[in-house]
């Protein structure tokens, strides 16, 4: 009775660690930059079917639901990925699913050439020159690394980051400790790569 009890003890315990560290990041590295033109940016995952996967899906739905309310023609949304996995660019996919599924008919634009994080940025960077506001939509800690890319390449256009609804209680649940372990990680190697390029000037 008392090893159940402790394993029960241990599973909540992990699992309130993890809501815990996805909230905190979802809100890190983001600010209240007003103004009516809004981006939101929702980045791909590796996809190797015809049409958008599980993660993708969920990924485009967060990206809807970060569309500030009544500005959803203020708003442009920007499905970034190439085609790493698959014959089709994830971008393409993640658009089809919400135009012709989720019924979004506002305005898209596609960045279909990127395979990392990093070139997601890079390659996402001229469609957002001109907006007020900017939203990264993906699982917290893979949105975070993207605007700690974005102030690395553009601290200008950083300054415009707010948050997206791409966290919320509950949701992903199970998995949360283990978005938390891979946030960990690349926390871990963001700060790395920052004492590298520190000690190369």
């Amino acid at each position: 009775m008392r090893r159940r009890t402790g394993l029960v003890m241990t599973g909540a315990a992990a699992l309130a660690w993890g809501e815990w560290l996805n909230w905190r990041w979802s809100r890190t590295l983001v600010g209240n930059s007003g103004g009516a033109a809004e981006a939101v940016v929702v980045l791909g995952y590796r996809n190797p079917q015809a049409t958008a996967n599980f993660i993708n899906r969920w990924r485009v739905r967060a990206g809807m639901r970060s569309i500030a309310a009544g500005s959803a023609r203020a708003t442009r949304v920007i499905f970034s990925g190439g085609a790493a996995g698959g014959v089709a660019p994830e971008a393409q996919l993640m658009a089809d699913y919400a135009v012709s599924v989720l019924e979004f008919d506002g305005t898209v634009l596609l960045e279909d050439q990127s395979g990392t994080t990093w070139e997601n940025i890079t390659n996402v960077i001229p469609l957002l020159e001109d907006v007020d506001r900017i939203k990264i939509v993906s699982q917290p800690a893979h949105a975070l690394k993207a605007r700690a890319y974005l102030r690395r390449q553009r601290p200008d256009l950083a300054k415009r980051l707010v948050r997206a609804d791409d966290y919320r209680p509950g949701e992903w649940l199970v998995g949360k400790p283990l978005l938390a372990l891979y946030g960990l990680w690349t926390l871990r190697c963001l700060k790395a790569d920052e004492r590298k390029a520190k000690a190369a000037l």
